[in-house]
């Protein structure tokens, strides 16, 4: 067996989630959204391309943010700074992180306050 990459991953979110979903990882981020699947679009939530992966975000009732584990998304290392300030100018937290030694990144939230790593290619 072997495993052959990564398909998606799934962020938790309350219900009623989806306009801000859309807000934050279509507008915001610049994401596309994927029409979800008829079977299963009466669970609610959204789903996003993010390069051949997918970013869903999932309804939970019993919701409580992700605070250390999270989605890590990609961008052009010219892109880093200016996503970061689109962010703040929408009133998201940034918070740069110098930890790894060649490497630029920043943390930030969703609109639930999930944890999400922004770092540049390159």
């Amino acid at each position: 067996m072997e495993v052959l990459g990564l398909d998606h991953v799934q962020l938790a979110a309350p219900p009623g989630c989806e306009q801000e979903a859309r807000a934050f990882f279509g507008r915001l981020l610049g994401l596309a959204e994927i029409e979800k699947p008829e079977p299963l679009r009466a669970r609610g939530g959204a789903w996003f391309a993010v390069g051949a992966q997918q970013l869903h975000v999932g309804v939970d009732a019993g919701f409580t943010p992700a605070l250390k584990a999270h989605a890590a998304l990609r961008v052009a290392a010219g892109e880093l700074p200016v996503l970061a300030d689109r962010l703040v100018e929408a009133g998201v937290p940034v918070r740069w992180d110098d930890a790894l030694e060649g490497v630029q990144r920043f943390y930030t939230e969703d609109p639930w306050g999930n944890r999400i790593e922004i770092i540049a290619d390159g």
